[in-house]
């Protein structure tokens, strides 16, 4: 991969965390996590996708899951205290978190949220999310990852 770095790249760095860079093929709009894990040759329940969602409280919480999944926003709820929680809209993911739609990423936020990983990252030794830019992902180790967000595991996703 080239030498260009993301502010996510640059938090890592600055953290001593360790990941590997990558990149896909893209325009000027967002695909699909399937595609990106498509574009990357990865499994895609190795490849995770941020989804911003906010709570009856008015607080926002942070959910990190395979690309494949769908979040169960039941699940969510509980899974942060709150009785309901709703996706955000397209239009507020910049407001609200600084990156645009498809790349949004866990680390590097205007603000820590709660954030909460699918389970099944506790399994798997390495994990992809996005590096904050279209076209860019990082792989790094979940519990890195959990311990930089001040992030939890819970079971979140539909049942399929």
């Amino acid at each position: 991969m080239a030498e260009y770095k993301t502010n996510v790249m640059r938090i890592l760095d600055k953290e001593h965390i360790e990941y590997t860079a990558h990149e896909y093929p893209h325009g000027k709009e967002a695909v699909d996590g399937l595609t990106v894990a498509r574009l990357l040759d990865e499994d895609p329940a190795t490849v995770f996708k941020t989804l911003v969602t906010q709570g009856d409280s008015g607080g926002f919480f942070v959910f990190v899951v395979p690309v494949g999944c769908e979040l169960d926003l039941k699940k969510c709820a509980k899974s942060v205290g709150e009785k309901h929680v709703e996706m955000i809209h397209v239009k507020d993911i910049t407001k609200v978190t600084g990156y645009v739609r498809g790349g949004c990423s866990p680390v590097g936020m205007k603000k820590l949220f709660v954030t909460t990983f699918h389970i099944t990252a506790q399994n798997i030794d390495r994990i992809i999310v996005s590096a904050g830019k279209i076209g860019y992902q990082i792989e790094l180790s979940p519990s890195d990852l959990v311990a930089l967000t001040h992030g939890q595991y819970a079971d979140i996703v539909r049942e399929s």
